[in-house]
């Protein structure tokens, strides 16, 4: 009888990969995706060690360079990695460190107390990643070097000279057989994780220098991140553009689990986004036991203040942990010897021990300066019972709501042009700007799987109006009704009807305000669509090429800007011949055009929207939708540069 293919199966299948062999075969295991994201996070295994450095005392100096091919060198003045023959591998330590997982000074040694790199894989993942990796080492007045290519040991550590001070130079060459996306790096977006690092590291300087981009003196592109005063800096700086009730406050704790910072002022603003936590500099984006502790305290001590002064009369409910913390922007920072994290990305502390810890420091400090302080105290209090107010308003209003939906059999909003499929993994909406847009965006529709939904005007700004005067708009009730996840205490991502929610306006000003009210109302009450990829940005043509005198109307080419359009009219020996049509509005767009070039999903291009940082994008959002004119007049002044088209 014949084998049925594939039934033989022994342990010559086994394959067993050696070294970073396995790192190179499965790399989003180890750096999250072979995307702009996995490509970014190469630099920040590599700055880590240098922060590890600084966090033990030894290093105050970190240079980070892009260079012009997009190469990274990243130098310390830390100790620099140890160059003795390692007791076990009978190799240099540093070849060590480069080649071996798991190998470096974190794991109980007495290399380092407190490290943000947990799993020893850091440098050694860069190096399996990188097609070239040049690692510079001073100790003892001895300048060493050892090169390495595509994870081996190209060139064996040798001396090159003496050297004045100590510290670590690493230089590597991202490989583009792995990243195949892109290998060019972002300068914001280092940028970003720089000034962190810098607020989490008090006195620690960070230059970030780009050789691809140089000033009229051939000097490269320069930022220096430095924070004198931590994380207290960083409150200010979160809380940039808002009007602040308080100074920042600042109070820090340490027993033998470890030690905690925290850093707190209150603004005007109703968000409660801007409370961060970080353990070992890890931003722990999904929480944890310190995070429990800070809010638990936070609400008690607020509501304890608030009694005792009688702003809370008896017969008055209680502040809930939202209205203690409105308006508040706030940073916990803790440093444990054994962090123990958990979660889907493992940014959840899980060490059950730093609880305590926090709470009892925030109780404390906080129940101090609310007595000490009794004006911003007052201001604090009464912050959060008017949020209490509000939030009564708003559930009154979200009842009525309901009650209404109920008794309505058309519970959905009259404008929506729903589908009829009522799978939402396979549903969209399109959010138009219009009946004019909204009737051609109908007509071009797959009805099966593709809704409309017009709006009259502009969206009320959430970002001022906060969430009950909000459910009163009918714009924004009709908006949160086609969805289906409601908002506030009744939100529910799992409920939501489209797993595409698809922002349609035009491409100019009036549309980008209104695109931008839209992303303001999703990132303050639906964020968690945004963190699992629901909403997105159509992108409509600004130009459509047409030849002259033809009696063909079919557009040859459209052309998404300024540039584009430049490029493409140069690719004809005779541009005259074209016209080019401008598209003020989509409904200057004929159905069949909308649907070709903005609607048809092989066609179309859609740009899905995402938090990669919290907070540049909380502070982006107050800039530009809040109540403070100036830094709105700084924006728009630093990006004028930058905008696309714009129509007087």
């Amino acid at each position: 009888m014949a084998e049925k293919p594939g039934s033989h199966y022994d342990g010559s299948d086994i394959q067993v990969l050696e070294g970073l062999e396995a790192v190179r075969k499965r790399p989003g295991m180890y750096i999250g995706s072979t995307g702009p994201r996995g490509l970014h996070h190469l630099v920040y295994e590599v700055v880590d060690n240098s922060v590890d450095e600084a966090l033990a005392g030894f290093c105050d100096n970190i240079i980070v360079t892009i260079h012009k091919d997009n190469s990274i060198t990243v130098e310390d003045n830390g100790r620099g990695i140890p160059v003795d023959k390692h007791p076990k591998e009978k190799i240099p330590t540093v070849e060590v460190v480069l080649t071996i997982l798991h190998a470096g000074g974190k794991f109980g040694g007495e290399g380092y107390k407190v490290s943000g790199g947990l799993h020893g894989v850091g440098v050694s993942v860069v190096n399996a990643l990188s097609s070239k990796v040049v690692v510079r080492v001073r100790r003892d007045g001895v300048e060493y070097e050892i090169d390495f290519e595509y994870g081996k040991t190209a060139t064996k550590l040798h001396k090159i000279g003496s050297a004045k001070r100590s510290g670590t130079t690493v230089t590597f060459w991202p490989d583009p057989l792995i990243f195949t996306e892109t290998t060019v790096y972002d300068f914001d977006t280092l940028a970003t994780r720089f000034r962190e690092m810098a607020f989490l590291n008090k006195g620690l300087k960070i230059t970030l220098r780009d050789e691809r981009v140089t000033d009229a003196e051939g000097e490269p592109r320069t930022e220096v991140f430095q924070a004198a005063g931590g994380i207290v800096d960083f409150v200010k700086y979160l809380n940039e553009g808002k009007e602040t009730l308080n100074r920042p406050i600042y109070f820090e704790a340490e027993n033998a689990d470890g030690t905690v910072e925290i850093a707190l002022q209150w603004s005007t603003s109703y968000s409660t986004n801007s409370v961060l936590a970080f353990a070992n500099n890890i931003n722990t984006h999904e929480g944890g036991t310190h995070l429990d502790g800070f809010k638990n305290a936070i609400t008690r001590t607020i509501n304890e203040y608030a009694r005792s002064k009688g702003i809370l009369k008896e017969k008055d409910a209680n502040l809930s942990g939202d209205d203690a913390r409105e308006g508040l922007a706030a940073i916990i920072s803790v440093k444990l010897h054994d962090p123990q994290f958990e979660g889907q990305t493992k940014t959840k502390l899980g060490n059950t021990e730093i609880r305590p810890l926090v709470q009892n420091a925030v109780m404390r400090g906080l129940a101090e300066y609310l007595e000490e302080n009794p004006a911003p105290a007052k201001r604090i209090v009464s912050k959060a019972a008017q949020a209490l107010k509000a939030r009564e308003a708003a559930r009154k209003a979200r009842e009525m709501t309901r009650r209404k939906n109920v008794m309505d059999s058309f519970a959905l909003p009259g404008k929506l042009a729903d589908c009829s499929s009522k799978d939402p993994s396979v549903s969209e909406i399109f959010i138009v700007e219009g009946d004019s847009a909204g009737g051609s965006a109908k007509q071009a529709r797959d009805r099966k799987y593709q809704a409309i939904m017009p709006l009259r005007g502009k969206i009320l700004n959430v970002e001022k109006a906060g969430l009950h005067r909000s459910l009163t708009s009918d714009t924004i009730s009709s908006l949160i009704t086609a969805i289906g996840t409601s908002i506030g205490d009744d939100f529910n991502a799992d409920k939501a009807r489209y797993h595409r929610i698809i922002i349609m306006t035009d491409a100019d000003v009036d549309g980008a305000h209104i695109r931008c009210l839209l992303l303001t109302f999703f990132y303050r009450y639906m964020p968690e669509l945004i963190n699992r990829g629901y909403i997105y940005i159509a992108q409509p043509p600004i130009f459509g090429l047409k030849k002259k005198n033809s009696r063909n109307p079919k557009i040859e080419r459209y052309i998404y800007d300024e540039k584009a359009l430049s490029s493409t009219l140069a690719e004809y020996d005779d541009p005259s011949k074209f016209d080019v049509q401008r598209y003020k509005g989509l409904g200057e767009m004929d159905p069949e055009q909308l649907w070709e070039t903005t609607m048809e999903p092989a066609t179309r291009t859609l740009l899905q929207v995402s938090i990669d940082d919290a907070v540049e994008a909380e502070r982006v959002v107050t800039e530009l939708m809040g109540d403070q004119v100036e830094p709105r007049k700084e924006f728009i002044q630093k990006h004028a540069r930058d905008v696309r088209f714009l129509d007087i």
